[in-house]
C-alpha cells in the first residue's frame, strides 16, 4: 500500500464514507452536511471539497503511527490509481459540543492503491472544530482495532 493515510481516514469517517446514519440523528445540521461532505470527498477524490473541509492546521496520526499534514493527506487521496469504496461505520462514537466534535467508529476500508486491491479495518475518531461558523476536520487518529 503505497498511501499510508488511506488506512487512516473516514471521517471519518469519517462520515458517507464514514456514513452519516451510523451517528444520531440529533447532530447539528451543519455538522451532520460537513461530515457527508467530507465521506463523499474521500470516495470521489475530491481534491477542492478536501481542501474545504480540512482545517489548514489538519494533522492525521495514521494507522502506522506517521503523522500527515493537509496537502499529505489531499495527495494521497487524489493520487491516480487510488480509490476507496464506499463503506459502513460500526461502533460509531459521537460526542458533540459547543463548536466541536469526535466522531469516529471502526471500518472495513475497501479499495485500490497503485492498482492493487486492499483491505484494512480500521478504528478513527476525527475531531471536529467550527470556526467562523464552517466545521473542518482538524486533527484525525487512526488505529487498528483490538481483535
Amino acid at each position: 500500500m503505497k498511501h499510508p493515510s488511506f488506512a487512516a481516514l473516514f471521517a471519518f469517517a469519517a462520515l458517507g464514507f464514514v456514513n452519516a446514519s451510523a451517528f444520531a440523528a440529533d447532530l447539528p445540521p451543519s455538522l451532520a452536511k460537513a461530515v457527508s461532505d467530507y465521506d463523499a470527498a474521500q470516495v470521489k477524490g475530491d481534491r477542492a471539497q478536501l481542501k474545504r473541509l480540512l482545517a489548514d492546521d489538519y494533522t492525521l496520526v495514521n494507522s502506522s503511527g506517521a503523522i500527515e499534514n493537509k496537502t499529505q493527506l489531499i495527495a494521497d487521496y487524489t493520487a491516480p490509481g487510488y480509490r476507496l469504496e464506499p463503506l459502513v461505520v460500526r461502533k460509531a462514537i459521537e460526542k458533540v459540543w459547543a463548536h466541536g466534535a469526535v466522531m469516529g467508529g471502526i471500518a472495513t476500508l475497501r479499495g485500490t492503491d497503485g492498482g492493487k486491491p486492499f483491505v484494512a479495518t480500521l478504528r478513527f475518531s476525527d475531531i471536529w472544530a467550527e470556526r467562523h461558523g464552517v466545521w473542518q476536520v482538524i486533527y484525525t487518529q487512526v488505529s487498528r482495532p483490538a481483535t
